[in-house]
């Protein structure tokens, strides 16, 4: 069954025994804007909670997310079935809500604590009819993302959501959502619920200019200092038409968002580097001698600020620890194919940043988020591109040749000098002085020679 046929099972059994099941949300919005839904929720009205999980057990394993929630999860399928429900704010933050289930709540009651009017579509998955009590079609129609109703002020997140919904879905905030963003305070937003949206915004943004403009727009981008801070920051316009540091990353992640792969975690980490890559700027930027805009440094003071900001969002410290490398090294690219650096400097390179693949693409982004400037790949990216394939680099650190148990296979015992011991070996492979293990044992049997009591 797939879950096409089985909303359609669903739907018909709650007709049966006299509800009405509805096809809610994202799936709708999709549905309409011709993109393959991945997700379906539904929303059952006229029938109490207890009827509705009798219904969905009798063909379906069930996973209840709260009875007095009333949602339910139908295992080996994308569906997620509920009941309408009330909700009121009881204090701050996102989670301060007292929320009670409703079976005859009305689709327009219900419809009007949604988010944006194009989530606040309703469709039979029966018939087929549509519910629009919002406009919501109109507003997909004419690129809208417009606030359902007053109600968007209880839950702050939902000011992230338009920033990567109109990312997305290459949509203009109304004025009058941007105002009432603007009074939406920031309020004990949890870090992972607030990393989910800019998530979304770097894996799934077609325009991400069009949410950190937003961010901007609305007065939410205080709530980033490390970004805010680029915000004005300015550059020389010879080589940035496209204006301060702010206006040159926002450009840069669509670029990046011109190159996404199929593998989210590289994407993740590629688009947070560009989206970091000068937070540098703003603690280095001065007016030359020369009358002209330089920012010095800013790749190495750009480290700090990234890792404050990222740490502020996710705990996931291998995430942060493969993202900064990219920050601090972003130039190095441009530096070495200036220098004609040799295959040493290119290995040592791949070691820092553990993928130059990830650091061309980077460069990629940084050459090309300048409108109206799109040069496409800069000749240092095909340079180092071929070189780290030739040198086998491309897309993964060089691995250490010698290793611990070598040197306890000579009878060596772990110490102090163990580590000198391999980290030399390592220093001399990136050199090139090797390139096999029986190399590397003629290294180490040089360094025993010259070494006592090891």
């Amino acid at each position: 069954m797939t879950d096409a046929q089985a909303c359609k099972y669903v739907s018909t059994a709650v007709r049966d025994a006299g509800g009405r099941a509805w096809l809610v949300g994202g799936c709708v919005r999709d549905k309409i804007l011709g993109i393959k839904q991945k997700d379906f929720d539904i929303e059952i009205y006229g029938l109490q909670p207890e009827k509705i999980e009798e219904i969905l057990k009798r063909k379906f394993r069930v996973e209840i997310v709260g009875k007095s929630f009333g949602v339910w999860i139908l295992k080996g399928f994308n569906i997620d079935v509920s009941a309408p429900r009330r909700e009121r704010k009881t204090g701050e933050g996102h989670k301060a809500f007292e929320i009670e289930c409703d079976p005859f709540l009305s689709p327009l009651q219900a419809c009007s604590r949604r988010d944006f009017t194009i989530n606040s579509i309703l469709m039979d998955a029966l018939s087929g009819e549509i519910y629009d009590p919002f406009g919501g079609r109109e507003d997909l129609k004419r690129g809208i993302l417009r606030h359902t109703s007053e109600r968007f002020l209880e839950d702050p997140l939902r000011v992230l959501r338009a920033m990567q919904f109109c990312a997305r879905f290459d949509l203009k905030v109304a004025p009058e959502t941007v105002e009432i963003c603007s009074r939406t305070p920031f309020e004990n937003l949890p870090m992972e619920r607030v990393f989910e949206e800019w998530k979304k915004l770097i894996l799934k943004g077609k325009k991400i200019s069009k949410g950190l403009f937003f961010l901007r727009d609305c007065g939410w981008l205080k709530y980033f200092p490390e970004l805010a801070a680029t915000s004005g920051c300015p550059q020389d316009p010879k080589w940035h038409p496209e204006g301060d540091v702010f206006a040159h990353t926002a450009y840069c992640m669509d670029a990046f968002a011109l190159e996404r792969t199929q593998s989210e975690r590289e994407d993740l980490v590629v688009g947070l580097a560009v989206l970091c890559h000068d937070f540098g700027k703003p603690l280095c930027t001065r007016t030359g001698d020369d009358g002209k805009i330089h920012s010095y440094g800013h790749d190495t003071l750009g480290v700090k600020p990234a890792r404050s900001f990222l740490e502020s969002m996710t705990r996931e410290k291998s995430l942060i620890e493969e993202v900064l490398p990219l920050v601090e090294r972003h130039m190095a690219i441009l530096d070495l194919w200036r220098n004609k650096a040799g295959d040493s400097a290119i290995r040592r390179l791949a070691g820092k940043v553990r993928r130059i693949d990830r650091l061309v693409r980077l460069d990629n982004a940084d050459r090309n988020g300048r409108p109206p400037e799109n040069p496409g790949p800069s000749p240092q990216a095909l340079w180092i591109l071929e070189r780290s394939e030739a040198l086998r680099v491309k897309d993964s650190a060089p691995a250490p040749i010698l290793m611990g148990r070598h040197l306890k296979e000579r009878g060596i015992s772990p110490g102090p000098a163990f580590g000198r011991i391999l980290s030399e070996a390592y220093e001399a492979q990136l050199d090139g002085k090797f390139s096999d293990l029986a190399g590397a044992m003629q290294y180490l049997n040089k360094i025993l020679e010259n070494c006592s009591g090891v």
